[in-house]
């Protein structure tokens, strides 16, 4: 008898377009975003990357709540409606004048970035997969390594076409016709819609719920453990390095290489996060996925260290790429080693903690960057911050269950009690 096509695949396929555009515009943008503002309004650094750190703020307190948005509504209402967002959000940016303006467009863009985020493709996908998920989750965030690749040359030739204003608003458009017809066509809450379970198999005999004698664990528990505190503490750090990084990417480049050169140099960096994700993407489902998380740090710093040193191209597109293998790695992983370290129920609640305080955290990234260029007159300092904030994140993620060992074996029921 021929095996049923899994529909889970499909809802791979839905998170793999609705990550290519919202990291595409909600992320590597970014650094588009600022590069154009500070060129067309002659504004300063700071005043570009300030309310970029308001955008990660507030995104953040948006992410942490989403676990349980989309269990109450489902991902068809939700990812129209962050689309809707987004979508506002990114028209709007062509029609700024101040500074002060970006706060209230960036805001309402940080609604949809909230909730199409990282840990939204997690919890899309988590109830679809359980053997696979290591796999369905590199694949699905392949799309956000591919709106680099894509969305920001594409943006940066339709700028140069059709201006500023016109270029945010036809990225609005395709956003928005885009991920409704992917909200509408292929979203659904869970398998057993479809009288399936997780990797496409029967669904599971209904059991009696077990007996408890208290509460059920909450997530303020998770936080009294250094187990939780080791995943979010690193890749806090991490991506607050990256994401410095990253908006300022453009203008970090382009005095070496030239402006038109600088979008292939960003395109350089996310083709190698395609690739350093595919790699990771293969192993990760048998190798403890905390171990892999420290290698890509350390790959990582030695990128930014020669960008930091950059006096030719070459610098810097060896630079851009050994910086880019870790990219799309370091939002991936938390997700996975949560998964592994924790109770399939309390994974939604988690995930979306875990990434709201990571963007809460790297929000301040692009400030950080931004104050010490302006102080110093060059990239140099703000990317020795970067190296440094790396690095000790490469160190405690191996400080959490089996870092320095062995791959920790999923846990059953609630974490025995650790050491803060």
């Amino acid at each position: 008898m021929r095996a049923r096509y899994f529909h889970g695949w499909n809802v791979v396929a839905g998170t793999f377009v609705t990550a290519l555009l919202s990291f595409g515009l909600g992320f590597y943008g970014l650094t588009v975003y600022a590069a154009t503002l500070q060129r067309a309004h002659g504004w300063s650094a700071v005043a570009v990357s300030a309310p970029i750190t308001a955008y990660y703020i507030a995104g953040a307190l948006v992410t942490a709540m989403i676990g349980g948005m989309y269990e109450r509504f489902g991902p068809r209402v939700v990812v129209a409606g962050a689309s809707v967002a987004m979508a506002i959000g990114v028209a709007a940016l062509g029609i700024v004048a101040r500074p002060w303006q970006l706060y209230p467009v960036f805001l309402v863009m940080a609604i949809g970035w909230g909730a199409l985020s990282g840990a939204a493709i997690n919890i899309i996908l988590a109830p679809w997969f359980e053997r696979r998920r290591g796999l369905a989750v590199s694949l699905a965030f392949n799309g956000a390594t591919l709106g680099g690749v894509l969305v920001t040359p594409a943006l940066l030739a339709l700028i140069a076409a059709i201006g500023w204003p016109g270029a945010t608003r036809v990225a609005a458009l395709v956003l928005l016709v885009v991920l409704f017809a992917v909200a509408g066509g292929v979203m659904r809450r869970h398998p057993g819609e479809l009288g399936l379970g997780p990797d496409g198999d029967p669904p599971p005999a209904p059991t009696r719920a077990p007996c408890t004698t208290g509460p059920a664990p909450r997530r303020h528990d998770a936080v009294r453990r250094w187990r939780f505190w080791s995943v979010s503490i690193t890749f806090a750090l991490g991506l607050a390095a990256q994401v410095g990084v990253l908006t300022h990417l453009v203008q970090i480049v382009a005095p070496i290489i030239g402006p038109a050169a600088a979008g292939r140099a960003v395109s350089t960096t996310t083709a190698a996060a395609l690739v350093g994700r595919l790699l990771a993407g293969s192993v990760v489902d048998r190798m403890n996925p905390r171990r892999i998380a420290s290698a890509t740090l350390v790959v990582q710093i030695v990128g930014v260290f020669l960008l930091a040193r950059a006096t030719t191209a070459s610098d810097v597109y060896v630079g851009c790429g050994l910086f880019g293998l870790g990219v799309g790695n370091l939002t991936t992983l938390p997700g996975l080693i949560l998964a592994v370290e924790w109770p399939r129920e309390r994974f939604a609640g988690l995930v979306g903690l875990v990434v709201g305080i990571n963007q809460f955290t790297f929000a301040f990234g692009p400030t950080l960057v931004g104050v010490l260029r302006d102080r110093a007159s060059t990239y140099e300092p703000a990317l020795g911050a970067c190296v440094l904030l790396q690095a000790v994140a490469s160190i405690v993620v191996l400080t959490g269950p089996g870092g320095a060992g062995r791959r920790p074996r999923a846990l059953l029921g609630p974490p025995a009690p650790d050491r803060l």
